[in-house]
């Protein structure tokens, strides 16, 4: 990939300060990660920006907190419904306003977003780009104020993208239109012709372009030969993933549903997904997945766009991809929370050829052809390769990386490999003699000397070749024959023949040497091998008891709440709640992933876990983290939702509503200078106690549902006599104040002239 254009060494200080506290007080984390401080520097200040950044990487921060700091409405170009209301629903939740455009709204929800657009009581808006296209909306987006727009997933507007939309190039009007809005171009992966297209349509020519790492260390990255796939698959599950979320990929719909029921009669709780399902049945799929602890989903690449959910530990294919690109950007749909998770993947002679068909077969145009063979190339490169999978990987991509990872197949279990040149030539040898046209079930039994009626009657067994590779067995030549035609020795034809290619000749001729993989030749042995189990969570065993008693409120609340159980917190917060054991909301508040409102809205439930597990003890002394530890909590992913949640401050009724707290505001959640009388204070909280005790016998409401204690303490010590006293007050939004204010107001008055 050719270099990107160089881009700021340091963000701007006078907008990284509001930055970081936006980012501590919604997100509840304390410092961006990589180069999203530079990115959120340069939008925010009004600048253009093109972004690659792995998926999980946290993109959705790079233009959320811009959108927050400009004056105005960030636009979200995005490509599907599902993605829209993931991060809708998710931004609510986090007291951010935002709202989407798309078809799922009846008109009169429609005409309710567009009114809060224009009428500025938006922070956020998304929309898919045949909405945004639409005259109507430009003509709205122009007398709204617009703080950027970001174009996600913008490799769908290049032809040479792996997810090709064509609505996405309709996308260059956004310059013409609006000159003077920035603009953000956001994706995963990019190569040199996507990213030329990007540059080109959104008129980012000039942009800086932002380049993080793609390496994502904590996916160990593992490629075995395909066997008895569906048996390797389930001992892999069994042995390393039991009841953990995962996803399996098939290539096609028929071994989705065969692979999915097998999965069901062997215990393992899963359920199948593809584009021709009932939609009914596929939105089923896709809610148990979303709303379930340990679902496995067997799909095609039909699902896994948009799907945000964090704590996903594994993605296992059970047939090649047909690129790098989807391949990384499907095995980087695990572990987003930054937690050990595994990609693993089983793939033989017939994906190979199947893909290859598939290619040549196609209506693309032959210079697209050409480009797709070298990126399928590239991926059976890094299927066959001897060295450190993470160094091939990453160098596809452009990546510097000095290897060996430590965390894949070919680092855990260095593979011998051997001279094989001489089977090579044999091989080709019996690929050219007869005909190029045959199978590699053919060839083989040429090669080792078998007189079936097939090579009797094609009178292949007067060959020279015939019997001249007795000394293997068949496994051995199978594995050649794949290596050849995975390396472009050998190429397959329309009827799975296999020919011998131009590059072959140097083999032949003996100019050329070949050193294949051993363990791919020899028979399957089994032994045991270094494949460390990827777990929940890199928890001590000691706190696995209390890690399990918070994943087990999670899921109760989520249920209560109807949200996936990630909504709440992600498995990585929890592990941070596991290993600080925080008695109070201040020590609480400092976990990575628990933010202002989370804190309000969970905070009492999950401190009182932690105190009943530590039975009644202060705050221990945490012991250090090791770096494996601070690197997953670093990591932890951004959250999302595919559901909506009840919301403690709806926006727009729901939309509408108080602007939210900018950087620029004040804390709210700071005392007012003048304390009140203390013993005043404990009277008015005992009352307020009271009133809530009583609102839950009537209304049947859990009492941190109708005001937390950290509004019951803000309150107490607030004293608010009248209903403009209450707005600012933490965990106490404007539904709270509109249900619970006035009563709340009159036991105060009452509590005080008494």
């Amino acid at each position: 990939m050719s270099a990107p254009a160089a881009h700021p060494a340091t963000p701007d200080a006078a907008t990284l300060a509001p930055a970081l506290d936006l980012l501590k007080r919604i997100w509840g984390y304390d410092a961006f990660r990589g180069v999203q401080a530079q990115i959120v520097s340069t939008v925010a200040g009004g600048g253009n920006a093109m972004v690659l950044m792995p998926t999980g990487g946290g993109k959705s921060l790079c233009y959320q907190v811009p959108s927050l700091l400009r004056p105005g409405v960030g636009i979200i170009v995005s490509p599907l419904i599902a993605l829209m209301k993931d991060q809708v629903d998710t931004l609510r939740g986090l007291g951010v306003r935002a709202a989407y455009l798309n078809s799922t709204l009846s008109l009169d929800g429609v005409r309710e977003v567009e009114a809060a657009l224009l009428s500025g009581e938006l922070d956020l808006l998304y929309a898919a780009p045949e909405r945004l296209l639409l005259p109507r909306t430009l003509d709205l987006l122009e007398r709204a104020p617009v703080a950027l727009f970001a174009v996600d997933e913008a490799h769908c507007v290049s032809q040479w993208g792996h997810d090709f939309r064509p609505e996405y190039q309709g996308l260059s009007v956004l310059p013409d239109r609006f000159p003077d809005v920035p603009r953000m171009a956001l994706t995963a992966t990019a190569d040199d012709r996507t990213r030329a297209d990007i540059l080109r349509v959104l008129d980012l020519g000039a942009a800086p372009q932002y380049v993080s790492s793609f390496d994502r260390p904590n996916i160990q990255y593992r490629v075995g030969q395909k066997d008895s796939p569906k048996t390797q698959l389930l001992d892999f599950i069994r042995a390393e993933h039991a009841g953990d979320a995962g996803i399996v990929y098939c290539l096609s719909r028929k071994s989705v549903e065969e692979t999915a029921k097998w999965l069901q009669a062997q215990g393992v709780d899963a359920v199948a997904y593809h584009a021709g399902l009932p939609p009914r049945e596929r939105t089923h799929a896709q809610d148990r997945f979303l709303n379930e602890e340990g679902l496995v989903v067997v799909a095609t690449v039909a699902f896994g766009m948009g799907i945000d959910k964090p704590n996903v530990r594994f993605v296992a294919h059970l047939d090649l991809p047909k690129s790098m690109e989807g391949y990384y950007q499907e095995t980087g749909r695990a572990g987003r929370d930054g937690l050990p998770s595994t990609a693993w993947m089983v793939y033989g002679l017939s994906d190979v050829v199947n893909v290859r068909r598939m290619l040549a077969s196609s209506d693309a145009p032959e210079e697209v052809k050409r480009v797709e063979a070298g990126k399928l190339d590239a991926l059976l490169t890094y299927c066959e390769t001897a060295a450190c999978r993470r160094e091939v990987l990453l160098a596809y991509f452009g990546e510097g990386y000095q290897g060996p990872c430590g965390n894949c197949d070919t680092c855990l279990n260095p593979p011998r490999v051997r001279d094989m040149t001489r089977e090579a030539q044999m091989a080709l040898s019996a690929a050219i003699r007869t005909g190029n046209r045959f199978g590699a079930a053919h060839l083989t039994d040429v090669l080792l000397g078998r007189a079936t009626e097939k090579v009797v009657s094609m009178n292949h067994h007067t060959l020279p070749t015939f019997g001249v590779g007795v000394a293997h067995d068949e496994k051995t030549w199978r594995g050649v024959l794949r290596q050849l035609v995975s390396l472009g020795f050998l190429a397959a034809g329309e009827h799975h023949g296999l020919s011998a290619t131009g590059k072959a000749r140097t083999l032949l001729k003996g100019e050329a040497t070949l050193t294949l993989r051993e363990d791919t030749l020899m028979p399957r042995a089994r032994r045991a091998e270094k494949h460390p189990r990827a777990g929940r969570a890199p928890v001590a065993d000691a706190d696995q008891p209390l890690f399990e008693a918070l994943r087990a409120w999670r899921l109760d609340r989520a249920r209560s709440l109807g949200v996936p159980p990630y909504v709440i917190f992600t498995d990585a917060t929890l592990k941070g709640v596991t290993d600080l054991k925080p008695t109070s909301h201040a020590s609480l508040g400092t976990v990575s992933g628990v933010g202002q409102r989370k804190l309000a809205d969970f905070g009492d439930e999950v401190v009182q876990i932690v105190r009943d597990h530590l039975g009644g003890h202060p705050d221990p002394a945490p012991r250090p983290a090791t770096p494996q530890e601070r690197g997953a909590r670093e990591n932890a992913a951004v959250l999302g939702a595919l559901r909506a949640r009840p919301q403690p401050t709806p926006v727009a009724a729901p939309l509408l509503g108080p602007p939210t707290p900018h950087a620029t505001q004040p804390d709210a959640t700071q005392p007012d200078a003048t304390q009140p009388d203390p013993m005043q204070a404990e009277r008015v909280a005992a009352a307020l106690r009271e009133v809530r005790r009583t609102i839950t016998q009537e209304t049947g409401l859990s009492a941190f549902l109708i005001f937390p204690n950290a509004a019951l303490d803000a309150l107490a010590q607030r004293q608010p006599r009248t209903e403009a006293d209450l707005h600012g007050i933490p965990g106490f939004g404007p539904k709270r104040i509109e249900t619970y204010g006035e009563r709340v107001l009159t036991t105060i008055r009452e509590t005080l002239d008494t």
